[in-house]
């Protein structure tokens, strides 16, 4: 923590010597800032930054921009020069400058915090100050729709810089009596917790004040009315408040799964009533509607589209340059696929719909007794590996998936048909056990299905691999479980193009199982070989990428291994 002092000025004289006097044993970096001040304050400033050198700044503004222009020079000059906080005093003697330590601890122990004081009033402060506050902290609570900040307008707080310029490079905030407030409620919003110190506050009765009456009134009344509306977009959006709007992606598997079982159970009775087209156009308007508020899923979707159009900068199936538009036909292109899913699962799709060239390869397997492991993903429709039942044959799939977080949805695919042979394995983590289970599988002639483009939360054993231009993790366990199991292991996709469907199967030539001494090296090649057929198929069909999640996140216990 690399602490700096922020003190505006305009025309305070009275105190101003006085306060650097009473904090200069505090042996901090200090930025006095001159808002435009008349000709006699603006000499004695000039004459107590000589005097100060060694430790205080004098920033100057030729003109009054208002107490908020003030601070922002102060905070964007502290973070210029290496700060990490700084502490904003006001230069009119109203703070208790003794509770300075107080503050600066509670801000060591929570650093990226903003850290205010909480005024304690005597019976100097004027009355319609007091009742105003309180106009102020009703509207901030309803700004927040929290509680967590119990006063916006004291002056006397520590910012952390990083936020603060994150923030000012983005937006505008007010620049005179409505700063304080604005900044504050801002911060909460992307995710900067407010802490309170509770500390006393007079109102000297030589004191100078520039509230402007009238001017500032109507400020302070705009800004609240940005606040409001700005909060009310930002919950339709989609976008969290406080400190959960932390900027840090969330991993894939803490997201919940989206959307009702009431809602779905009304896309049923719109299938069973009207079939696919139907259902598809009840969809449309929910696509959209989870277009327009999932923030995180569309952020992760434009992410990828882009990444995609880097590598492949005239790719027929993205705009020039990639746009919303896009991700919009991305998230359409998901609510068909579920529909699709729907079709395979009631047997709505045949085997004359789908492009099957190696399902040759795949039943001369099965026709031996043993089963085989297919390593897949989510891109395309992997339901449709249904289509491999080979004519009078019906082979049994197994499916490891983490149904807990699409319980509605395959509830109701159960619905639709109790008596398929695709079975869903519910799973949380690869174990001895789950390994035992899957082996008497394959023993039994049946198929194993294993997603292996998801990594499970907080797990070390990732491998990163190139992937569309930057490292990305991949999971160990799928390729630890395929060498495990004593059969073939096979990649597989299915994609839809003009039309018509497209199974693509190949051999998994990778070496899964050898000696322990060589077994990390083996899961690296292993996961860069699937990373390379998953980014060929995620370049010919972008918009059948399913991974709404920052699939280049670096979880925390695999962020501190470093990239092969």
């Amino acid at each position: 923590m690399k602490p700096a002092l922020v003190i505006p000025n305009y025309n305070h004289r009275n105190y101003i010597a006085q306060t650097l006097q009473r904090l200069q044993p505090l042996g901090i970096p200090c930025f006095l800032v001159d808002d435009g001040s008349d000709e006699a304050t603006r000499h004695l400033l000039l004459q107590l930054a000589r005097e100060h050198h060694d430790w205080v700044t004098l920033l100057t503004h030729p003109y009054n921009r208002g107490k908020g222009a003030a601070v922002i020079t102060g905070l964007r000059h502290a973070w210029a020069q290496g700060f990490s906080h700084a502490l904003q005093v006001d230069a009119d003697g109203q703070h208790n400058l003794q509770d300075i330590p107080q503050l600066l601890a509670l801000a060591q122990q929570h650093p990226s915090a903003l850290i205010s004081g909480l005024p304690q009033y005597d019976d100097s402060i004027p009355k319609a100050r007091l009742y105003g506050r309180y106009i102020t902290h009703f509207w901030v609570w309803l700004e927040t729709l929290s509680l967590s900040i119990r006063d916006s307008m004291c002056g006397f707080r520590v910012y952390p810089l990083a936020a603060c310029e994150a923030l000012l490079r983005c937006e505008t905030v007010g620049e005179r009596m409505d700063f304080d407030t604005e900044i504050m409620v801002r911060l909460y919003w992307r995710g900067t917790p407010t802490y309170h110190l509770p500390t006393r506050v007079i109102y000297p009765p030589d004191g100078v004040s520039h509230f402007q009456g009238w001017a500032d009134n109507w400020r302070i009344t705009k800004m609240h009315t940005r606040l409001f509306f700005g909060m009310l977009k930002r919950k339709l959006t989609g976008h969290r408040l406080g400190p959960d709007a932390a900027m840090t992606p969330r991993h894939w598997s803490s997201m919940r799964e989206r959307g009702s079982l009431l809602g779905l159970q009304f896309l049923l009775g719109c299938y069973r009533l009207g079939g696919h087209w139907l259902a598809r156009g009840f969809m449309y308007p929910v696509i959209g509607y989870f277009f327009l508020s999932g923030r995180d899923a569309r952020q992760a979707s434009m992410a990828f589209l882009q990444r995609i159009a880097k590598q492949q900068p005239r790719h027929p199936a993205l705009h020039h340059p990639c746009d919303w538009r896009d991700s919009l036909r991305h998230f359409f292109s998901f609510g068909n696929a579920a529909l699709d899913r729907i079709d395979a699962w009631c047997d709505r799709i045949t085997l004359s719909q789908v492009d099957f060239p190696d399902k040759q390869r795949l039943a001369e397997q099965l026709a031996g007794g043993r089963g085989a492991v297919l390593l897949v993903s989510h891109i395309g429709n992997i339901e449709l590996c249904r289509a491999i039942s080979m004519h009078q044959r019906h082979i049994k799939i197994n499916v490891m998936v983490m149904t807990e977080h699409a319980a509605n949805f395959n509830q109701l695919l159960k619905q639709l048909n109790p008596d398929s042979q695709l079975n869903l394995l519910q799973v949380s983590e690869l174990n001895p056990a789950t390994a035992i289970m899957l082996q008497d599988k394959i023993d039994a002639g049946e198929l194993v299905v294993i997603a292996a483009d998801r990594t499970s939360r907080n797990s070390e054993r990732v491998c990163y691999v190139p992937f569309l231009g930057a490292p990305a993790p991949l999971p160990q366990g799928p390729f630890i479980l395929a060498g495990l199991l004593d059969c073939p292991v096979f990649t597989m996709f299915c994609v839809q193009q003009s039309g018509r469907y497209h199974v693509m199967l190949q051999a998994f030539d990778a070496a899964l199982s050898g000696p322990r001494t060589t077994r990390q090296q083996r899961l690296q090649q292993a996961a860069e070989l699937y990373a390379r057929r998953l980014e060929a198929v995620a370049l010919q069909v972008p918009l059948q990428w399913f991974n709404f999640y920052d699939f280049w996140r670096r979880d925390e216990a695999s962020a501190r291994k470093e990239l092969p």
